[in-house]
């Protein structure tokens, strides 16, 4: 057990395989501390969601330890509600509005105290749909769709966000309006955010730390400290420190995707 009282996810020496014999995780470290923004960054079928399903409990290692706020992962899952999940699919109950949506896991936990109403307007106003409480999906656009979903998981007051490829379904106007709007609320709520991208300009944009893995099976190829001052506007993308952070980021994809096919 980590000595580290900042600590809040460790990777040790963890690996997965299937049942189909597929391995997506091999010997991977990782340590994450707390009231980071951390992104996943690798190819397609590298193992990072898979990461992010340990974290949350809905999948295991077969070798190796995952350790959450000190405890594995499915401890923490049966015993607080520290830990929300935003999928890539909004996943939202057509016939429910969005403030039912969002209200639905407090509801699922047994909780219907009038505060938690309160606060969860008051995270669908933070999220931009102060004029949508009682809309109900089908009037929504995908850009909507995904903020009540990061809504219906800040709802619960975790301490852990983690995000599975959120905004990639999404046109780039929306997605960087997105990207925007999260890290405000990750710097308001200061929740710690584990996020799972392919996407360069995406991972640069919105983190303090980029784990960049390996093509399958995953490994940590490298981490990339982003030190690029917060708050952020979308006007940084034009600074040379930025584009020179996308360069040192795509070189590592790259360069660590050369590496597995070499050896």
């Amino acid at each position: 057990m980590s000595t580290n009282p900042n600590e809040v996810v460790s990777f040790q020496n963890v690996s997965k395989v299937y049942n189909t014999g597929t391995i997506a995780l091999s010997q991977f470290d990782l340590t994450i501390t707390e009231g980071e923004f951390i992104s996943f960054l690798g190819p397609s079928g590298c193992g990072k969601s898979t990461a992010l399903r340990m974290v949350a409990g809905l999948s295991e290692a077969t070798s190796g330890h995952v350790q959450v706020f000190g405890k594995t992962p499915k401890e923490i899952i049966q015993k607080t509600n520290d830990i929300a999940f935003v999928f890539q699919d909004a996943n939202l109950l057509p016939w429910r509005t969005v403030l039912d949506n969002v209200l639905l896991p407090l509801e699922l936990r047994g909780s219907t105290k009038k505060s938690h109403k309160e606060y969860a307007i008051e995270v669908l106003e933070m999220v931009g749909l102060k004029d949508y409480l009682y809309a109900y999906p089908r009037e929504l656009s995908g850009g909507m769709k995904m903020r009540v979903s990061i809504a219906r998981a800040l709802a619960a007051k975790p301490k852990m966000l983690l995000m599975d490829e959120p905004f990639a379904a999404l046109d780039e106007i929306t997605r960087q309006t997105l990207q925007v709007d999260l890290l405000n609320i990750w710097q308001k709520e200061k929740t710690t955010i584990l996020f799972v991208t392919h996407n360069v300009y995406e991972a640069v944009f919105l983190s303090s730390r980029i784990a960049v893995m390996s093509s399958r099976p995953g490994k940590l190829s490298s981490i990339i400290n982003v030190n690029l001052p917060f708050p952020r506007k979308l006007q940084v993308r034009t600074d040379k420190t930025f584009t020179d952070y996308v360069d040192i980021a795509a070189h590592s994809l790259e360069n660590s995707s050369i590496r597995r096919e070499l050896g």
